[in-house]
């Protein structure tokens, strides 16, 4: 069979579902082709849009509370090997509109051979210290400890109330700690996520495609389930807690992942006090650098999808129930946790296997093509309802707007890859190969 008869009948496959749809319907279709996402993914998928929709009503229509609330912040800057960049991060934190105190803590990991990033930091001391109510610390540690060393040292030297634990290599928008503060004027609110955007989005179109990943699974996303409690995880390179909840549980425990583990066990506190909160503020807005190539991608993205199994399964796979997390949290990471994130991509990768095998290149590819549709139409709707109703720079966005076809095609490929992560951490416990510590750190984990 030559290409152009290949190409013909994988047209041919397409369109023959496509007409099914109309002649025994969408959910006759759907079951026989993407079951999977149609029970794990699309319910997901809907409350999300459906939480959207209902912050957008609620921010159109209600009165904006603007009472005085100033409460001493804490940065805690975690450092590694940054250099130079780490000037802009203290200098967009420095001058923040917000009129109280800042308290900057940066905290130099592996000091002893990271001299370019302490002298950075100490060369900014008398910039940040001539400002009104800001001041600033530089905390060396001579010894590498990595990530949770520094939150927890940053933790201990802390005096504000509020303790905000972000990356060397993140700027922020000067509203930033004005626009995350005010959630926990609410005294059941023990933790907000940032907004993170992709300001590197243009070096390349990797760079851009993860830039529409950011868009849509962080901002749009955690919006969503905000408005269900239900926001999955305080990124580790943008988090702020209430400071005296956090000593209450002890700090960031040793191990990988120390944001998503930090979320569930602040989660696991839920189920005995329904009234605690962790929120989403999509206007607390941070910048970060993303991987530039696939192979930096994917990369990345080995580390990120393997932590998922091993905190999952791994490490508080007793404490995963109702009791402790309450019923909704518990329903919703039971969904867009194990089921989402650590089976799904497995289901995918055998589903995609066994057609391969069973079936005709040309059945094959025409199926693929067909889900592919299916996925672009769901992306596609849901961008438009992040242009409309979310984006507070929707022209920006909008010029991203022709990476979208492409979009499915990453997401399929990120799947399988997470599968192979995970399956990575299952037989390897690859976590305890991490950049994100030393060795000597990490193997002391009991997991």
């Amino acid at each position: 069979m030559d290409i152009i008869e290949l190409f013909q009948e994988v047209w041919f496959t397409f369109t023959s579902l496509v007409a099914q749809i109309w002649v025994s319907g969408p959910m006759e279709v759907a079951l026989k082709f993407v079951p999977f996402a149609l029970f794990i993914e699309m319910p997901v998928q809907i409350t999300i849009m459906l939480g959207v929709l209902k912050w957008a009503v609620y921010r159109d229509h209600s009165v904006p509370l603007d009472l005085p609330y100033y409460p001493r912040v804490s940065c805690v800057i975690l450092c590694y090997a940054e250099g130079a960049a780490v000037a802009s991060t203290i200098r967009s934190l420095a001058e923040q509109i917000y009129p109280g105190h800042i308290e900057l803590l940066i905290v130099v990991d592996g000091s002893s051979h990271n001299r370019a990033t302490l002298e950075v930091s100490n060369a900014l001391v008398p910039e940040v210290t001539r400002l009104r109510n800001r001041s600033i610390k530089i905390l060396p540690k001579l010894q590498r400890g990595g990530r949770v060393s520094g939150c927890n040292l940053g933790l201990e030297l802390a005096t504000g109330e509020i303790l905000m634990a972000l990356d060397a290599d993140t700027s922020f928008d000067n509203d930033m700690v004005a626009n995350a503060v005010k959630h926990f004027r609410e005294p059941n609110v023990v933790g907000v996520a940032g907004n993170l955007r992709v300001r590197n989005a243009n070096v390349s179109l990797v760079t851009r495609l993860q830039a529409i990943e950011y868009m849509l699974t962080i901002h749009a996303s955690r919006i969503g389930l905000d408005q269900f409690n239900a926001v999955n995880n305080i990124s580790g390179a943008f988090g702020v807690f209430r400071r005296s909840f956090i000593k209450k549980v002890g700090g960031w425990d040793s191990g990988t992942a120390e944001d998503l583990d930090m979320t569930l066990r602040i989660k696991k506190y839920f189920g005995r006090h329904p009234k605690l909160r962790i929120r989403f503020e999509p206007y607390a807005i941070g910048h970060t650098d993303v991987p530039e190539t696939l192979r930096g991608f994917f990369n990345q993205r080995l580390r990120w999808d393997g932590d998922l199994f091993y905190v999952y399964l791994r490490k508080y796979r007793h404490a995963l129930t109702p009791r402790l997390l309450g019923w909704t949290n518990f329903v919703m990471l039971m969904w867009t946790g194990l089921l989402f994130q650590v089976l799904l991509p497995l289901v995918i990768i055998i589903y995609t296997t066994y057609i391969f095998v069973v079936y005709p290149a040309s059945l094959v590819f025409g199926v693929l093509l067909f889900i592919y549709s299916f996925y672009a139409l769901i992306t596609a709707l849901f961008f438009l309802e992040y242009i409309v109703l979310v984006s507070e720079r929707p022209r920006e966005d909008l010029r991203f707007a022709w990476c979208l076809p492409l979009f499915p095609v990453l997401a399929f490929a990120s799947r399988v890859w997470c599968g192979v992560a995970g399956l990575s951490e299952m037989l390897l416990k690859s976590h305890l190969d991490s950049s994100m510590a030393p060795w000597w750190v990490l193997r002391k984990t009991k997991f």
